[in-house]
């Protein structure tokens, strides 16, 4: 079984060092995939109006100036030599839970895999610090593991965000679904030093539905939470009244 690796902290961040590390002790045939540098936020964008450049970083491990999107896309139309069988982009350095999921750079690197028909993980690992990579890199181990021996279906998607302990203090793993954002804080305004005005996007904003059962309430509970994500946006109960509403049009 061939696995690609991939993230958008770029091809030299610690916890996609992390992760090869842990997953190469349960795979033979890994190969690395990733931004030449910093990505974060890309979400699912394409570069499509220059071409992109891939270089040899290491044994394995190869870089692209592109978005993370990119990567898996070219290592899956073309690039390598045989296809993977599956995705795993991560660690990332920081959670992806709920609204986050949108503009994650991590998680289109995973889904760009299953849009092209592989199953696919994203892994962050939450809180500030990011001082256990290593504890996301073996929870991301013994879920290849298990779905090696449990197959998913190829449209499987799984966000994992796994909390900032020693592995040993995990309580476990749960299931659960995207809880929600409170709206984005306050852009910050700043100059240049020639004095021209420029703008930071602010922080992104608190829990609002952070109850039982989401990705944020397992976290903090000590849970390692695992969301199953589709492609597929259409909010198909309001087709019909939809429906119902144009006919006056």
């Amino acid at each position: 079984m061939r696995l690609l690796l991939s993230n958008d902290d770029g091809c030299h961040a610690p916890g996609l060092a992390a992760l090869r590390t842990a997953i190469t002790a349960v795979c033979d045939d890994v190969i690395t995939i990733a931004p030449d540098r910093n990505r974060s936020g890309a979400s699912n964008s394409l570069t499509l109006d220059r071409p992109l450049r891939v270089q040899d970083v290491a044994e394995g491990v190869f870089s692209v100036d592109g978005t993370p999107t990119d990567c898996v896309h070219l290592a899956t139309t073309g690039l390598l030599d045989r296809e993977a069988d599956m995705v795993i982009s991560g660690i990332n350095a920081g959670a992806n839970m709920g609204d986050d999921v949108l503009y994650s750079g991590t998680v289109a690197a995973a889904t760009e895999g299953r849009s092209l028909g592989l199953p696919a993980i994203a892994v962050s690992l939450t809180g500030e610090t990011f001082t256990h990579f290593d504890t996301a890199g073996a929870v991301t181990a013994r879920l290849f593991e298990w779905i090696r021996r449990h197959p998913l279906p190829n449209d499987t998607i799984l966000n994992v965000n796994v909390p900032d302990v020693p592995e040993a203090e995990l309580a476990g793993f749960r299931a659960t679904r995207l809880g929600n954002r409170h709206r984005a804080e306050r852009l910050i305004e700043d100059r240049d030093p020639r004095g021209r005005r420029l703008y930071w996007i602010g922080p992104a904003g608190g829990e609002a539905d952070a109850g039982p059962g989401t990705d944020f309430h397992a976290v903090a509970q000590g849970f390692v939470s695992i969301t199953p994500l589709q492609i597929d946006l259409t909010r198909h109960a309001s087709l019909e009244p939809l429906t119902g509403w144009l006919d006056g049009l």
